[in-house]
């Protein structure tokens, strides 16, 4: 099985974030998405933050409709920060024979080396850049899959 991970704070989700969900379904042909609404985002400190249990019930309430998404309260009920790392590992834990992908905006790429134990979760999952046609694809030394979706705000914050 070829599973999705779309982690995010979801602070509110939006219509941006299904459509790339439904976009990594087809395009890289997996057959689940994950959204894992984090407790609090290792890199930024907003104290506008939505309650995490209410980011979990939007993000619930707006995959409702489609079987193929699923929600993971993981993030959430470390009550801590959230790092990639962990995440990953949890996912490859409960689904060991499956294929793991973590889908990220063009707008993180250039920090991904800067990511706690970027070396492990290359191990155990690809990475899946959704990106805008007026970028062209970056080489930073980190394989990989590019999907291209024009007109959408895919910015993390």
């Amino acid at each position: 099985m070829k599973i999705g991970i779309l982690g995010g704070t979801f602070n509110p989700i939006h219509v941006g974030h299904l459509a790339i969900a439904e976009t990594a379904l087809e395009k890289m042909g997996l057959n689940k998405i994950f959204f894992v609404p984090c407790h609090t985002p290792p890199h930024k400190e907003d104290k506008s933050l939505t309650a995490p249990s209410h980011r979990y019930n939007m993000v619930k309430l707006a995959i409702d409709e489609n079987p193929r998404f699923e929600i993971s309260d993981f993030e959430i009920q470390k009550k801590d920060k959230s790092y990639s790392i962990d995440t990953v590992k949890h996912f490859k834990n409960v689904f060991p024979k499956s294929e793991l992908f973590f889908i990220i905006g063009y707008d993180m790429l250039d920090g991904l080396k800067q990511w706690k134990s970027i070396d492990e979760i290359l191990k155990l999952a690809s990475f899946i850049v959704i990106n805008r046609p007026e970028y062209k694809k970056k080489e930073n030394g980190i394989p990989y899959h590019t999907i291209t979706m024009p007109g959408l705000d895919i910015s993390s914050s």
